[in-house]
């Protein structure tokens, strides 16, 4: 409309075809209508309608061809109300198709802000694009709050809250649509954890059961990320809840009743995608001994859950793997989901596992979670698994490598609820290593141990150009985060393995229990007694997952460098650098990090990258911002003293052909694992202590069933209640540590042992592989072939 573009314009001077179809639209809307601009109307002492003229507004209804807005747009023009007045009015009363009819058409938004749910300490950019006659500028505002451009990093819970966009062009301006940022307070904030938010809709908190009395406050929680931001639907025993808090994140009840016992569960949807939370149960009982019933009167509550994640893949004397990176990324992700406190770490060499070790049993005390995970090569002797550092000679030894069952004893020492152990290695047995280490273990009901594969066999990794999980991994993730006891919880895992065609008959999930109890690994967290001891160890796992904040570097020439940081493991740190502002006469400026201390061993050419893909960084990089330079820094836990860099800007001038150097040192103190000083070659308590032990062999029949109950365990041939300590098998082929008696041709799988040889010292070819993973199961099984030992 060509009069609109005069702010200043009385309503009496609207066209009429303007006038005629902006009442049209007031008076066909209900919330959005000529009622309600009445009502801000009437708040304003400059344009104040009478109820008396409203009721005379409402009557022309009663007209033929009769309009409410007509009239009450009338009255205002009387009062003086212009153009600008009346759109700032449909502005705030967000009546968009209103506006349309007054609004200069000199302005297109063309792409709105969209809503998002983001996890702390990720990246967030919202977008408003728009054209005019002129060039345009955008305003952002949180609430009523200027807050310039709409980059935020990384994320903070304070940056929760709704944005908007003004966009101006000339005297003319337009508001985008609001936008809501919901900010996620997970532990992921650490930078371990990361989903695009323009991939599928991710659940990254779940719902805790909860057990509670009548006239308590029940809140549950849940969360999840992606783009627009989820909608939620609370449901009780499968029935959707129609009150307007079952349509948040957080369900509130703030005074229970018994009718209010029951499973809840939340729907969660973005367009027409839909997931589900976990069902827990919530339970309401009359008195306080109801509480204390929990967890029955021979279980203690669980007081915390800690997870030690082990991933070794770039070995020095053995076969290198690629699927510990990504198992232990996906678990990271997934036992945050279910309130762990995770420590993830990549390639550790034989010290730095025995005090990272150390570090876990400091986090342990009674009543705890404590779960290992360990991904890489392994062997199993006489019924006692040992983990392979990247360090291990070949052959190597018990003395060079780490025995799990000396770790369970520290873990028991600690009175630890539950033990899990999930060892994703191979468990043939070492020629090499003739050691039979006693380790007494105490007779406690509470230890899992789920190995990926069978005694004397060897487990897999899919092999191809990408990254894949393991196959243990592959189908365990599916089934973490269920509400089941541990040992079903694997049972399933099992069933689903022995469903995958590549692997049957090859590898099979064993799983080892005493567990009598209802342990899983979604029961809540009730802290107990001992809350300053709590604390204490909440601090000790907090230090080593501190990032550095992110800082502006300004230069003397004028330009303004973004310093940020990311983490991919507790022992992997990403460093990005982005040009925030250059003199106007610099046409080329960019800015990379350089100079690191020498203990991280950091390969130039994989510094200073233009995607994270070329450094290395591929399971982070979607939740990193763009246009930066990136540098990734593994092996953290080798680094003995404060982190120092260099930042060096090159930048040229229009009248200068030659670059420009500026620079500036930056430390960062110790960042994440490396506060913990692993690097030291030994401690007092480690548990090495435990594991050269020798003793008289103990014989047990070899086991014929895979899942062993208490009873089994209890064998009175083994000295170890836990483990079945068999005699050597015969006709083993001999090894660089893990035995193969096995050789593969042309197969696209990879195993988790050492190489195989026809004599000891010797190690075999690399396996060939197939960069095609959807033949994959077609290559193994047409492929695949036994030899005769």
């Amino acid at each position: 409309m060509s009069d609109s573009s005069d702010r200043s314009l009385n309503l009496h001077f609207l066209k009429e075809p303007v006038l005629r179809k902006l009442c049209e639209v007031l008076d066909k809307t209900n919330s959005k209508g000529w009622r309600k601009l009445g009502e801000m109307v009437g708040n304003d002492r400059r344009f104040r309608v009478s109820s008396d003229e409203m009721e005379m507004c409402s009557l022309k209804v009663l007209e033929l061809e009769g309009s409410p807005s007509r009239v009450l747009l009338r009255l205002m023009g009387d009062r003086g109300c212009t153009l600008g007045h009346l759109v700032d009015l449909l502005q705030t009363m967000g009546h968009t198709e209103a506006l349309q009819c007054v609004k200069p058409p000199g302005i297109q938004i063309l792409i709105q802000p969209q809503s998002v749910a983001i996890i702390v300490g990720h990246n967030l950019r919202l977008s408003c694009y728009a054209v005019g006659k002129a060039g345009v500028q955008f305003q952002w505002f949180k609430t009523k709050e200027e807050v310039g451009n709409l980059v935020i990093s990384p994320v903070q819970l304070t940056d929760a809250g709704f944005y908007i966009c003004r966009v101006n062009c000339g005297d003319s301006f337009e508001f985008s649509q609001w936008a809501q940022v919901d900010v996620l307070n997970v532990a992921t904030s650490y930078g371990l954890g990361s989903h695009s938010l323009e991939g599928r809709l991710k659940v990254v908190i779940q719902p805790q059961g909860q057990r509670l009395l009548v006239g308590d406050s029940l809140q549950l929680e849940c969360g999840a990320v992606g783009r627009p931001i989820p909608r939620y639907q609370w449901h009780r025993n499968g029935v959707p809840l129609h009150f307007p808090e079952a349509s948040k994140r957080r369900l509130t009840i703030p005074y229970l009743l018994l009718e209010h016992h029951g499973k809840y569960r939340c729907e969660i949807c973005i367009n027409n995608e839909r997931t589900w939370t976990n069902e827990v149960d919530v339970l309401v009982g009359m008195s306080q001994s109801f509480i204390l019933q929990y967890y029955n009167d021979d279980i203690d509550p669980t007081t915390d859950k800690v997870a030690l994640l082990i991933g070794n893949l770039s070995y020095r004397n053995h076969p290198q793997l690629k699927a510990p990176m990504v198992d232990v990324y996906d678990l990271t992700n997934l036992l945050r989901q279910l309130n762990f406190k995770v420590v993830s770490l990549l390639d550790l060499t034989e010290s730095e596992m025995r005090n990272a070790v150390d570090e876990f049993l400091l986090l342990l005390h009674k009543g705890v979670y404590g779960l290992l995970y360990y991904a890489g090569h392994g062997y199993e002797n006489y019924g006692n698994s040992f983990m392979v550092p990247v360090d291990a000679p070949n052959p190597y030894h018990s003395a060079n490598c780490l025995c799990v069952q000396s770790i369970l004893k520290l873990m028991q020492e600690k009175e630890t609820g539950l033990n899990v152990f999930l060892l994703d290695m191979c468990r043939k047995r070492n020629i090499h290593d003739d050691t039979t280490p006693n380790i007494p273990l105490r007779v406690t009901a509470n230890i899992v141990f789920g190995y990926a594969t069978c005694q004397d066999a060897e487990a897999f990794e899919l092999s191809s150009s990408g990254f894949t999980n393991g196959v243990f991994v592959k189908f365990l993730k599916k089934r973490l985060l269920e509400d089941e006891k541990i040992t079903v919880l694997l049972d399933r895992v099992a069933e689903d393995m022995g469903q995958f065609d590549a692997t049957k008959g090859k590898q099979a999930l064993e799983i080892r229990s005493s567990l009598s109890e209802r342990r899983a690994l979604t029961d809540p967290v009730l802290p107990g007694d001992s809350s300053d001891m709590a604390l204490a160890h909440n601090r000790q796992w907090a230090k080593a997952h501190e990032l550095p904040e992110s800082m502006s570097l300004d230069f003397d020439c004028g330009a303004q460098i973004k310093l940020g940081f990311a983490a991919e493991f507790s022992n992997v740190l990403v460093i990005y650098t982005h040009i925030v502002k250059k003199p106007e006469d610099m046409f080329f400026c960019q800015a990379h990090v350089t100079n690191f201390s020498p203990d991280l061993d950091v390969d130039p050419k994989e510094m200073n990258r233009e995607t994270p893909e070329e450094t290395g960084i591929y399971l982070l990089s979607s939740s990193l911002p763009q246009h930066c330079l990136y540098t990734r820094l593994s092996s953290l836990q080798k680094l003995r003293d404060p982190l120092g860099f260099t930042v060096c800007l090159q930048g040229s001038f229009k009248a200068m052909d030659e670059l420009v150097d500026w620079t500036t040192d930056v430390n960062i103190g110790k960042p994440l694992i490396a506060r913990l000083d692993l690097y030291r070659t030994m401690r007092r308590n480690s548990c090495l202590q435990t594991c050269p032990m020798p003793h008289s062999p103990c014989h047990s029949p070899r086991a014929e069933h895979l899942h062993h109950h208490p009873q089994d365990l209890l064998s009175p041939h083994c000295s170890s209640p836990y483990l079945d300590v068999c005699e050597p098998l015969q006709g083993a082929v001999g090894g660089s540590g893990c035995v193969s008696s096995t050789l593969y041709d042309n197969c696209s799988f990879s195993r988790y042992g050492c190489t195989s040889s026809d004599s000891p010292g010797r190690a075999s070819i690399p396996i060939e592989t197939t960069d095609d993973i959807n033949e994959l199961q077609t290559v193994f099984i047409n492929s695949l072939q036994f030899n005769h030992q």
